[in-house]
């Protein structure tokens, strides 16, 4: 009886949901000093802080690196550092709230995908298309303090519940708002999930839909795009023009962003297979290509092709940072799973299935398991708020040699500047600084920077940091 209960469990892959969310609880608890992406994880985990400890306002997010300015700036509709704030209200401020509500979103999205592909599809591409999604890129991703899986899960859902709207046999009100609220938080939490609403397209043209119901989609899907436009194209401007600071990437002109993956067609194609779903998982997704042609799965073929359109369009607005950050391959992610989904449902040997299920998990974890461990070194750094608390004052700013990255500062919990070491010795930028109020310098080491001698007062010298009075 208990070995048939394990494995009817087996083949159910809400059991092997839970059973990777409980996997990826481990560390959950740890800063944000992975190797990877740790820049991009404490810039979120500083708006959700000055939520807490500064204002509230989730129209003016703000981050610690904008020097004596206020640091409000234009970025994301802030909905995911938001929800941390409001768990940090209830238990005190932690960043690791951050890892927990995407884990949990992103594990709720991969059951409202099996879900959606399932009623659609069957039960063995739903199956075999989320367990390629599980061990992709969003393996790691999905415990990262950061919306990318977070607002794709959203869309996901969303997703789910416009189909479910499509299928009701009278109108309903309810999943259109479902879905209206799921697809609007995704979009203004990160606008690349919104490529997949070009879908919207063919649901119009399809004459089994009744016309009330296309108003009804293309109603939601409207509003949604004008409340996107108005946060990135008109709120997100005003912020940085207002308080004069720029952080965020928010696109460049798609001629020169697609000029720039043109130039790069060679690292573009390596996000697909290296980054997106791995070697395995990407063989598959040929073959599913190849399978959904050779097979003539239309609906699956619209759903592809509209879908890459739409991601190409998004490509191009990103350019060459579309090749430097490795996130921004994650909202393509779901299509290239169900394409590989559909190939490996085309197999008839069950043995050699299992084989090629067992080798994506296999190459998934063995390929994210690092993202998990964070370097000793690195950890010093938490030693860095308590030593500048035993002799400055919260509101006491501070340079760090970090150059491009905010993370030193994050930990800190202070506010202030990052520089290069050949800025820092700029006479004329580090007397601006002095000007502006700069109290502290503090030179790292070994992590996040290099060694550097400073003519100044020492105020405390450790292995991995030293850190200086700004004048005599």
């Amino acid at each position: 009886m208990l070995i048939k209960r394990l494995r009817k469990s087996s083949s159910d892959i809400t059991f092997w949901i839970v059973i990777f969310f409980l996997v990826r609880l481990f560390g959950i608890t740890n800063p944000p000093l992975e190797k990877s992406h740790n820049w991009r994880q404490s810039t979120v985990a500083m708006v959700a802080r000055n939520f807490v400890e500064v204002d509230a306002n989730i129209f003016y997010p703000r981050i610690d690196i904008a020097g004596d300015r206020s640091g409000i700036t234009g970025m994301e509709f802030p909905v995911f550092n938001y929800l941390i704030y409001l768990l940090s209200k209830v238990f005190g401020y932690d960043h690791w709230y951050g890892r927990l509500i995407n884990l949990f979103v992103t594990s709720i999205g991969l059951v409202f995908f099996y879900r959606l592909l399932g009623r659609r599809f069957d039960e063995r591409i739903a199956f075999y298309s989320t367990w390629v999604l599980l061990f992709s890129i969003w393996f790691s991703f999905s415990r990262k303090i950061m919306p990318d899986t977070f607002s794709m899960s959203l869309m996901i859902v969303g997703l789910y519940y416009l189909d479910s709207f499509l299928l009701t046999d009278r109108f309903q009100t309810a999943p259109l708002i479902v879905t209206f609220f799921l697809i609007a938080l995704a979009t203004l939490s990160k606008i690349p999930s919104a490529y997949i609403l070009i879908l919207v397209i063919p649901i119009l043209f399809d004459k089994s839909i009744r016309q009330g119901r296309k108003l009804g989609v293309l109603l939601a899907v409207s509003v949604v795009g004008i409340l996107a436009m108005a946060w990135y194209f008109l709120w997100v401007p005003h912020l940085n023009n207002t308080y004069g600071f720029e952080h965020f990437f928010m696109g460049k002109n798609l001629s020169l962003g697609s000029s720039e993956i043109l130039d790069q067609a060679g690292e573009v194609l390596s996000m697909f297979y290296e980054k997106a779903i791995k070697y395995v998982a990407f063989a598959l997704f040929l073959l599913g290509l190849y399978r959904i042609v050779t097979n003539r799965q239309n609906v699956l073929k619209t759903v592809f092709l509209f879908g890459l359109c739409g991601f190409i369009l998004f490509m191009f607005s990103a350019g060459e940072s579309f090749v430097k950050h490795d996130y921004y391959i994650i909202p393509f992610v779901p299509l290239m799973s169900l394409v590989a989904g559909y190939g490996l449902a085309s197999i008839s040997s069950r043995r050699l299935v299992m084989i090629f299920l067992l080798s994506i998990a296999v190459e998934g974890v063995l390929n994210q398991y690092h993202d998990v461990l964070i370097d000793e070194k690195s950890l010093l750094l938490l030693e860095l708020e308590e030593d500048l608390n035993a002799f400055s004052d919260r509101d006491d700013l501070v340079l760090i040699n970090s150059g491009e990255y905010p993370t030193p500062m994050y930990f800190a919990s202070r506010k202030g500047w990052i520089l290069t070491n050949d800025e820092i010795v700029e006479d004329e930028i580090f007397t601006e600084l002095q000007k502006r109020g700069l109290k502290y310098v503090v030179i790292l080491r070994q992590v996040f920077g290099s060694d550097l001698e400073l003519d100044l007062p020492v105020v405390l010298d450790k292995e991995v940091y030293v850190i200086y009075a700004s004048s005599y």
